[in-house]
Order: structure tokens, then sequence, then C-alpha cells
């Protein structure tokens, strides 16, 4: 429970170690876009000496700038049959403190990077670049195809040295179904993407339960249709369902069904969470009830809002900011709810307004229940969090 603990801190900012939080100017508001990194301030170093995390944070009144190796501060590797070793990559990425939904159907994610961990290190689809005979119909799914170099933290490196996971950070994030899961990272459209375990109501309600993928594997034997009941051409079949290509081993083996869980087709829902109280469409990683991860593992094969320019591409990821950004250094306390950087009545009357709710403002500490232990944080918590 400690460890949990630690890690709801580290996403709502109390991080004492961190130390005193810029000067912001007007407008430059710190959120929870900006309160969830984790920043490496004494110079931590991971895989190979490289630095660790997040080694700068800054932020203007309408974006945030990461920068990092790419490498996480945990142990990473080995890498069975993998022959790439991880890099220093000097991201800078850019994320968007008010992310916009799409209009119509959306920006499909590309191959490569999608979005970026809290810890700085990027993350892929489900893709993993091949399809069957490269007739580009049935693509392979990086989660059978490329499982055998994943290494215990379910991360592997790219030609190049770029160090990624496709599903669940496992060594990141620490879900255990106790608690609301953290924020684990963000989607290049802004919106923020939790670990695998939130409220069971949208509305905050209901306590904590595990967010379940409307997708499922298809009921078939044959690869001769694609998911929306398209009938294909002898020539662009795909292999028969066998023991070799097993059900799951291609993205089109996967259909969405609308209700069958509580997430949409791109992964995610507008719910209220312990970060955002008022709401906000947010992702999650999936697993299935035994912990496993499950389609479509991060987001979905779209992003749910406008993608931010910079982040992908020729020259993606390697930022300037022009918007006069300011260094974050520090962060608000847990109880901060507001992210006013004190804790106070505002964030008192919020908690006695929710007091015996199943979640959602005033649950601090995350555990489906706004009680006393909630109240305890409060007080500890009482005064400027500067």
């Amino acid at each position: 429970m400690q460890q949990t603990l630690g890690r709801i801190a580290s996403c709502l900012g109390a991080t004492i170690a961190l130390g005193a939080l810029a000067s912001a100017a007007p407008g430059q508001a710190v959120t929870a876009t900006v309160t969830c990194w984790e920043l490496n301030t004494t110079g931590q170093t991971g895989y190979n000496g490289i630095a660790a995390d997040v080694t700068l944070l800054r932020h203007s009144a309408n974006f945030v700038y990461p920068k990092s190796s790419g490498v996480p501060a945990y142990s990473i590797g080995p890498w069975p049959g993998n022959p790439n070793t991880p890099s220093n990559q000097n991201w800078t990425f850019k994320i968007s403190k008010n992310p916009v939904a799409s209009t119509g159907n959306g920006t499909a994610t590309a191959l490569g990077v999608i979005g970026i961990l809290v810890n700085g290190v990027p993350f892929f689809n489900a893709l993993d670049a091949m399809s069957y005979q490269n007739e580009n119909t049935w693509h392979q799914n990086a989660m059978f195809f490329e499982a055998q170099s994943f290494d215990a933290c379910k991360g592997h490196p790219a030609p190049g040295g770029v160090y990624h996971p496709h599903q669940n950070p496992i060594c990141l994030d620490d879900s255990d179904g106790s608690t609301h899961s953290r924020i684990i990272g963000f989607g290049f459209d802004g919106y923020p993407i939790y670990g695998p375990y939130g409220y069971a109501g949208t509305d905050g309600s209901g306590g904590i339960a595990r967010v379940a993928t409307s997708y499922r594997k298809r009921n078939m034997t044959t690869r001769t249709t694609l998911p929306d009941g398209t009938q294909l051409p002898a020539n662009l079949y795909g292999p028969a369902v066998n023991a070799t290509y097993p059900l799951g081993a291609y993205i089109e083996d996967y259909e969405y069904v609308a209700g069958l869980g509580g997430l949409d087709e791109d992964n995610g829902r507008f719910c209220v969470t312990p970060d955002y109280p008022n709401g906000t469409y947010a992702y999650f990683a999936t697993i299935d009830a035994a912990g496993g991860t499950v389609y479509p593992y991060l987001i979905g094969p779209r992003y749910h809002g406008v993608v931010t320019a910079g982040n992908t591409g020729p020259g993606g990821g390697h930022v300037t900011p022009t918007d006069s950004p300011v260094t974050f250094t520090g962060g608000a306390c847990p109880a901060d709810g507001n992210h006013d950087r004190v804790v106070d009545g505002t964030d008192l009357s919020s908690l006695l307004s929710n007091w015996g709710d199943g979640g959602g403002a005033g649950d601090i500490n995350r555990d489906g229940v706004v009680d006393g232990m909630d109240m305890a944080m409060i007080l500890s918590d009482w005064g400027s969090c500067d």
C-alpha cells in the first residue's frame, strides 16, 4: 500500500524532493497535465548510464513540454532475439493542456510513437509494421509476433534505439484494483491515459472496478472477411486460424461491440477521475480478469482528440517551444484538488460535499469512497504547497 500511495502522490504532485515551484505567468495554470510527470532532479540514470525519466518540464498557457532521453529509471532488458538497444533520443514532446475532441472519424494512430508515459518513455500502438504476405490487409499484432522480445517491463527497443511498450507498462503502473489507477501517460491529442482501474460509474460512483475494453476476438476459423463484414477476394485472404496463427495474431481478428465493456472505440470514455473531478475524456490501459493485457492495450486504432503537431512525422518529438514556457520543478499537494497550490477551505468544501460518495471529487486516496482517510490527508496537507 505504501508504494501505491507513493504513486498517487506522484500523480497529484506531492513530491517534496522536487523542490520549489517555479513562478508561473498569468494563465500558465498548474493542472494534472503538469503535475503527473516523474521528474528526475537528482541526476538518476537508467539503462547504460543514460539520464532517466523526465529531465526537464516546462509549461505555458496551453502546452506542457516534457524532455527526456526515453529511458526509465527502472531496470529494463534483456530483449531476446532483438539486436537493438535503447539510446538517448533527446525527446521534447508537446502535450496540450486543453485537448479537443475530433470531429468525424478522427485521426488513426500511426506506426511509431503515439504518446508518452509520465516517465518520459514513448509508447507505440498495437501494430508491428508487418502484414500477412505484405498485402496490407491482415496486420500483425505486436503483442503476438514480437512478444518474445519484450522485457519484464513489457517494452523493447526499436531500430534507432527507441525504447517503448505497446501495452500497459507494468513496471510503471502498479495498479492492484484497490484504488483508482493513476495517470500513466498522455496521448498526442492531450488526453490522459490511466491504468486499468477506475470508478465503476462514469460519474465517480460505485467504488473501484476494472475498466473493460469493448473489443473482442471474432468468432471465426478462416480469415476471409474484415471486421466490418467486407468480403475479401481470395488473393487477400489471411492464414487460417490455427496454432501457428491463433485468433489475436492479427489486428483484424478483433471487432468492436458498442457497450460490451466500459470503453468506446478509441479505448476511452468521458468520466470523473481523482485528477479531473469535473470529468474528462480519458483512455485506459486494458487488461482481462486475470491481469493479462488485451486489445487495444492503450489507445484504440484512432485518437479521440485532435493531434498536436510536432510530435510525429519527420523530426517529430523534438519540439522547440515558442510560447515562453516556464520551468516546473515541483507540484501541488495530494489534497490540492483544484491545483491552486494551496490546501484550504475550497478543497475541504469539495470533500465535505461529496462525503460518503463512492469516489470522484474528494477521493484523495483513490480508494473509491470519500471518508475519514481523505479528511486526514486534507488536514495533513493544510496550507501552502509551495
